[in-house]
């Protein structure tokens, strides 16, 4: 199999980059955005996926987030004792438990949410004409399409 970044022209290389690394650090921060500090960074990823695609077991959810099954299991315990989260036996598995979110859980994710689209809002007002603006706009287009 051909390794497409050879066809690609140095430009397009270069411009990949620079879209991989902007698109990491805007991640980063994007992530770091939070109300308070008794939810660690791993937790609130936990809450936003809860919050976007249901209950998930421990095991699926450490598949998704890139970690040990044991570190994730730390991760919902903690959720757990701040009542973000429980656990309930898997109704096709009993041996298996599907994390779900408590009404505070869902609550906090949705305010963390609604803080990291804040956040990015006033970014884009401050730094940016409204003319970058629209060209954000038409470059988000262009790489989802």
């Amino acid at each position: 199999m051909a390794n497409k970044t050879q066809s690609a022209s140095a430009f397009a290389v270069r411009a990949a980059r620079a879209v991989q690394v902007t698109v990491g650090r805007l991640r980063r921060r994007i992530r770091s955005v939070n109300d308070a500090a008794d939810v660690t960074l791993s937790q609130a990823s936990v809450l936003a996926r809860l919050s976007k695609n249901g209950p998930a077991t421990a095991s699926d959810l450490a598949a998704v987030e890139g970690v040990r099954p044991q570190s994730m299991a730390t991760t919902v315990a903690a959720l757990s004792r701040l009542g973000l989260v429980e656990r309930h036996p898997d109704s096709e598995d009993g041996r298996k438990q599907r994390v779900t979110l408590t009404a505070p859980g869902l609550e906090r994710a949705e305010g963390d949410r609604a803080a990291r689209h804040a956040w990015l809002s006033r970014a884009l007002e401050e730094r940016c004409t409204a003319d970058e603006r629209r060209t954000v706009v038409e470059a988000m287009a262009v790489l989802e399409g």
